[in-house]
């Protein structure tokens, strides 16, 4: 691979993806061979086939019926205990191995609203009616399906290989991540008291734009804090001849949106991450009326909780003073609601992915931990199950899922990574080998190692 290559990479791939292609160090010599032809074979047996199932059959949050049930099916095929219906449409499956410590390991199931146009001959063409009522296609357009079926990976060299281990796991198919409350209703309903507080929990995403197969971590903050916020901009309405009869709400919000972005830029330490964006932005309904409402629809990404209290906080201020500006009226001021879609930072807990990194080097052949600036402020609801008052230790790490010929026509400058959210997203489903092969090793290191 020629110099120039690495500069495709986002930076914080760069040294990883060195390591992965010059410089597999003498360790991977003492990678257990044994556990990496099974999980090959078993990819080539079953994994690969219920891959293009789960992704032709995505289902929204809190209606993955069929998804869990086909996970469960699999799981109890393994000779796992599982229990349906945890936080509504969640499983549990346990896994108990005599005395050891308990090691969660956790999947995503749910899909999104968006019309496939991957290309993919397996592509999904499923719709479904939301939970609001509004028929809706849905795609695997961040690898959910690609996380679930690493967890039956998982579970199948668990039990395959039981003599190597003691202890008990714990198998969860968490419903409704992408709207960041699946999480939370397992818990709700009582997951750590029925099934045990975790000693660690393990989880894993795919990750577009890093290579297929390639294994990443921190030992620190891995996503971002996220809000949603909702805005509801009160006004005067009246005739768009006579706007000083009004109090116009779509110049109100105008200005909020441009004052918005004052927060970021004006009040927040510049060494602080943090983003506000306005997705969406809705009001009037004809040319020549003036409304007296805009809704405005806001997400919001921190890196720590101090400064999401404060970015919160000055939303709320901004809005109301941008109200009194413009001379509404102490019962039409702004409404700033913080909405339903709302998560903490995911961060690992150091100790435990320094406890765990010389296994991982050891298996994969390289170190997996990368530093450097992260490529965005993406979230994840994977915080809620270890930020508990039991302060559960986790860790979370990435599995890359662009194919190598794709990355070579980035290299080129002839394509680029199809992004996580979008119609064109796809992911390589060799890269599940990987992610069973990390979580496998994760696992099996956490519970011979208290």
């Amino acid at each position: 691979m020629k110099r120039s290559v690495l500069k495709t990479f986002p930076s914080q791939f760069k040294s990883l993806i060195f390591v992965i292609c010059f410089s597999f160090s003498a360790s991977s010599v003492a990678a257990d061979q044994i556990i990496k032809s099974a999980i090959s074979q078993y990819y080539d047996d079953h994994l690969e086939e219920l891959f293009v199932w789960f992704h032709q059959n995505p289902e929204l949050s809190f209606l993955e019926n069929n998804t869990s049930a086909r996970l469960a099916e699999e799981l109890r095929s393994l000779g796992v205990e599982v229990t349906e219906g945890v936080g509504g449409t969640g499983i549990v499956g346990m896994i108990e191995n005599g005395n050891g410590p308990l090691v969660m390991l956790r999947a995503d199931m749910d899909g999104l609203p968006i019309l496939e146009d991957s290309g993919l001959n397996y592509m999904s063409r499923e719709r479904q009616v939301n939970l609001g009522g509004e028929e809706m296609p849905v795609m695997h357009a961040c690898g959910h399906d690609m996380h679930i079926t690493s967890l039956v990976g998982t579970a199948k060299m668990l039990m395959d290989n039981r003599d190597k281990w003691n202890g008990t796991i714990m198998l969860v198919g968490q419903p409704a991540e992408e709207i960041i409350n699946g999480a939370k209703a397992m818990l709700e309903d009582g997951l750590y008291e029925r099934f045990g507080v975790p000693d660690y929990a393990l989880g894993l995403h795919v990750s577009s734009g890093m290579l297929s197969g390639a294994v990443s971590i921190r030992d620190g903050i891995m996503y971002s804090s996220v809000d949603s916020v909702d805005i509801q901009i009160r006004g005067i309405g009246g005739h768009g001849a006579y706007p000083h009869q009004t109090v116009d709400p779509i110049y109100v919000a105008s200005q909020l949106v441009i004052a918005l972005q004052g927060i970021i830029s004006r009040q927040i330490n510049p060494f602080a991450p943090a983003v506000i964006t306005v997705g969406s932005f809705q009001g009037g309904n004809k040319h020549n009326i003036i409304s007296d409402e805009v809704n405005l629809q806001l997400t919001v990404r921190t890196d720590s909780e101090g400064v999401r209290e404060q970015v919160l906080g000055s939303i709320r201020d901004t809005a109301l003073n941008i109200g009194r500006l413009n001379g509404l009226p102490n019962d039409l001021l702004p409404i700033v609601r913080v909405g339903f879609e709302s998560t903490p930072t995911t961060v690992n807990d150091y100790d435990a992915v320094h406890k765990v990194l010389p296994a991982w080097t050891e298996q994969l052949g390289y170190s997996p931990l990368v530093s450097g600036p992260r490529a965005g402020m993406g979230g994840e609801d994977f915080a809620f199950f270890t930020q508990t008052e039991h302060d559960v230790p986790g860790v979370f790490f990435n599995v890359g899922g662009t194919p190598r010929d794709l990355m070579s026509q980035i290299e080129a400058g002839e394509a680029s990574a199809p992004p996580h959210h979008s119609p064109f997203f796809f992911i390589d489903p060799n890269s599940i080998k990987a992610g069973v092969e990390a979580m496998y090793t994760a696992a099996i290191y956490f519970l011979n190692n208290p």
